[in-house]
């Protein structure tokens, strides 16, 4: 397969992207940009948003760790089935109760203004990085694929990409995204079940002779029992539970979609049904994921221990002379060792799973700043076309950052990216956790100028005890692994509980405490 049709199936599909977006983004504005006029369709939203949750990362780091660590990462997802029903039930509710535009905004209701903000920061901070680490991801495995082959620099790649994105997201916003992101979920689907179905055939096996397959090689085991692992079951169950709350229930991009649907109890459905769905499509990336490993030693390849530069013996797959653990195993297989059509499949699901990820964070990063940080909403001086205006002038500026940190994750490298930003989120996503806990479940009020230093000193002393704990054995043996945000998050919470104070009567009946 040409690395020239294969770009050309990638132009192909942006031009379908376009279409859609330039159908939808008729007769927009501001509120359309910033919530879809709260008129989207809740199974539309709850069948994009599964795109938005899972990304290339999911679609190629999730199947790549089975080889490492087997299915454990269900451990992870059976959390999150927990985590979207008590978004569904306690922080949706919430955010419809006080007609949000940003969900941020309960924090100033309930806290104050600079509560709001550092609420706000820690999301636009979490975002970037995020969102930044999946499409670096991505434009790695094209670049290796496709565009090396073109002699085409590695940060012209990135900004070809992003300036796709711009291109239709730069009107429509949030209403665009809805159609976009379904038109792309549906895509990385068709991408996942063709390739079981392939690997399935060209082995010549059923489900039943894989599973079996998968036991004997030991790449099927769900539940780590060691108590000392960072896989050990009730950690990463768990952890799930309380990434999810903050990823998808704190996180402005995920609820920007789900508060665009027109009333709370469609926006529940959408949730529930995303807790099903997702619960369901993870499941079958892992297994997709050892039906790789089988379908790699089939060409081949096998399973060995290599000594990495610090002396330490790690677990690899050599194929082609080269180590393809983790990350690079499915763009490897599909792309060399699968027909022209299993390559082109694998192209359109890839750069499927790439823009979800990109354009809702852009779109969401550019709400959130104009809404909470600069509170264009609030300013009676400035009219619809100067919102517009700054409004752009903003996503222009986070797509460059976009840029300036895909190229830092590119110098600094990763082999799976997925463990970069399960721990980015534990360092920036914990603060936002512990300020909402704490609005929700604690009748009491933070002196408001104390809270940024409370959220911000958090994180530096989980850094220093993760440091203690993992590197220095500070528990005997005992590992932190994505528990870190719930740790995190306590921090936070008892921050806050020592400098607040006793709220009155009057602000319980006045319902500035909830």
């Amino acid at each position: 397969m040409s690395a020239g049709f294969l770009f050309s199936v990638v132009i192909a599909y942006f031009v379908l992207l376009l279409v859609v977006a330039w159908r939808t983004s008729k007769g927009s504005n501001n509120e359309s940009f910033f919530i879809g006029n709260r008129s989207s369709n809740w199974m539309l939203v709850a069948f994009g948003m599964i795109g938005t949750s899972l990304s290339g990362v999911t679609f190629v780091s999730v199947p790549g760790a089975v080889g490492m660590n087997g299915f454990a990462y269900m451990q992870i997802v059976l959390g999150y089935f927990v985590g979207y029903l008590l978004i569904a039930y306690v922080l949706l509710p919430l955010y419809y109760r006080l007609k949000l535009t940003s969900i941020y905004g309960y924090l100033k209701t309930r806290m104050g203004m600079l509560s709001y903000k550092t609420g706000a920061w820690f999301f636009i901070i979490s975002r970037l990085l995020g969102a930044t680490a999946r499409l670096y991801l991505v434009v790695v495995i094209l670049q290796a694929t496709i565009l090396d082959s073109f002699g085409i620099p590695f940060w012209v790649s990135t900004l070809i990409i992003l300036v796709m994105i711009i291109l239709y997201t730069f009107e429509g916003g949030v209403k665009t995204i809805v159609w976009t992101d379904t038109l792309q979920t549906t895509g990385m689907l068709v991408g996942l079940i063709a390739g079981i179905i392939f690997i399935l055939h060209t082995l010549d096996i059923n489900i039943f002779q894989s599973l079996d397959m998968l036991r004997s090689q030991g790449l099927s085991q769900v539940f780590n029992t060691d108590v000392n692992s960072t896989l050990f079951w009730p950690k990463q169950i768990l952890a799930g539970m309380f990434i999810t709350l903050s990823m998808t229930g704190l996180d402005q991009e995920m609820m920007q979609k789900s508060i665009s649907v027109s009333n709370v109890k469609d926006s529940k459905k959408n949730m529930v049904s995303l807790a099903f769905i997702m619960l369901i499509v993870i499941g079958l990336f892992l297994y997709m994921g050892g039906l790789l490993y089988l379908y790699g030693q089939a060409e081949g390849g096998q399973f060995t221990q290599i000594v990495n530069d610090a002396g330490v013996s790690t677990k690899a797959f050599m194929l082609d002379g080269q180590n393809v653990i983790g990350d690079k195993i499915f763009p490897q297989l599909a792309v060399h060792h699968m027909p022209p059509a299993l390559a082109i499949i694998f192209i359109i699901a890839l750069i499927s799973a790439l823009f979800p990820s990109a354009d809702g964070a852009m779109t969401a990063l550019t709400s959130s700043f104009c809404i909470d940080i600069a509170g264009i909403n609030r300013n009676p001086n400035m009219s619809e076309k100067d919102k517009k205006r700054f409004r752009q002038t903003v996503h222009l500026v986070f797509a460059a950052l976009f840029l300036l940190f895909v190229m830092v994750f590119y110098w600094i490298g990763s082999r799976s990216i997925i463990d970069v930003i399960l721990k980015i989120a534990g360092y920036t996503y914990g603060p936002l956790l512990g300020l909402f806990a704490f609005g929700i479940f604690v009748k009491r009020r933070p002196v408001d100028k104390l809270v940024p230093i409370v959220c911000f000193a958090a994180p530096i002393i989980c850094f220093f005890i993760d440091e203690g704990v993992n590197k220095f054995n500070w528990l005997g043996g005992y590992k932190i692994g994505l528990e870190l945000i719930i740790l995190n998050a306590l921090l936070t919470f008892i921050g806050l509980y020592f400098i607040s104070k006793p709220v009155s009567k009057e602000e319980l009946e006045q319902g500035t405490v909830h």
